[in-house]
């Protein structure tokens, strides 16, 4: 009997090894994108009651997970300041060094808002390139412009 979504969590990353799934077999099960599927697995995201089954199934894990699969979780993984991880180190170093430029494009473009992170898809690719293969990704957000009141 599962007592916390991280332990949840920590048997889906468990048993998908064990299984060996890949994450495109999971995404395709529950029917939903590579990166959102990881996400949810992952604890980022809620999964609906039927995906939570499908899950539950997937991955045999006991019947308590699927209502700790549908609870909303805490969101984000930083917790006091960059990641450890390199890979995730990276991409804090791009949003560190590139975020403010980012930032006045998209209000150059769209005025005084937000991109959603809500409304939001992203996908991830291989982009094959003679000088060693590069990691494509299209990201994409709703715009959400502040509303004076």
């Amino acid at each position: 009997m599962f007592k916390s979504r991280n332990e949840v969590t920590e048997a889906i990353v468990i048993a998908r090894i064990r299984k060996k799934l890949s994450w495109a077999d999971v995404a395709k099960a529950i029917g939903r994108s590579d990166v959102w599927t990881i996400s949810a697995c992952l604890g980022q995201m809620i999964f609906s009651a039927d995906e939570a089954k499908v899950v539950v199934e997937l991955f045999d894990l006991d019947d308590s997970a699927t209502a700790l699969l549908q609870v909303v979780p805490y969101k984000g993984t930083f917790k006091g300041g960059a990641p450890d991880d390199p890979l995730l180190y990276r991409w804090y170093e791009m949003l560190s060094v590139y975020g403010p430029a980012i930032k006045e494009l998209i209000h150059e473009e769209f005025g005084d808002g937000i991109m959603s992170a809500i409304d939001f898809r992203m996908n991830i690719g291989r982009e094959v390139d003679p000088a060693g293969d590069r990691v494509h990704v299209n990201i994409s957000g709703k715009f959400l412009p502040y509303k004076p009141f």
